[in-house]
This record gives structure tokens, sequence and C-alpha cells, in this order.
């Protein structure tokens, strides 16, 4: 009889842990879950409206060296030698 007993208690002790809520560790995650989703559909529209907005780089200019350079890597002489 001591094992029905038990039982019964094992039984009114999982409808009291259902009745009590949310389970924390759930909340904790749905949360973090929910403010990394903001920040990355944030990140995402920003880049949009910064590639729509924004003028182009532009691009650095070449020193007169490598320009040198450059024409001696391709066997065209540098004018002025």
């Amino acid at each position: 009889m001591d094992d029905d007993f038990e039982f019964g208690d094992k039984r009114d002790a999982v409808k009291n842990a259902e009745a009590k809520g949310f389970n924390p560790g759930l909340v904790v995650l749905l949360v973090v879950v929910g403010l990394l989703l903001i920040f990355l559909i944030g990140n995402i529209v920003l880049y949009m409206y910064a590639q729509k907005n924004l003028p182009p780089k532009k691009k650095k200019p070449v020193s007169k060296k490598k320009m040198k350079r450059e024409r001696l890597k391709q066997g065209v002489s540098a004018p002025g030698e």
C-alpha cells in the first residue's frame, strides 16, 4: 500500500510543477534568441541602407614609385630614362 501512496504523491508533484508556469531556463533562452535575431536583422537592414545611400569608396592613388615599378615589370621603360 505504501507504493500506491508514493505514486499518488508523485502525480501530485507533477501536477504542481506544471501549474507553476514557464520554465525559467526556457524564458532566458527565448529572450537571448530574440535579442540575437533583432541584432542580426538590424545589421542586415543597416547594411542594405548603407549600400544604397553611401557613396562608393575612393581608390587610393597609386604612388609614382609603384607605377614605375609596375612598368619595369611589364618591360616598358619609364619616361625620362
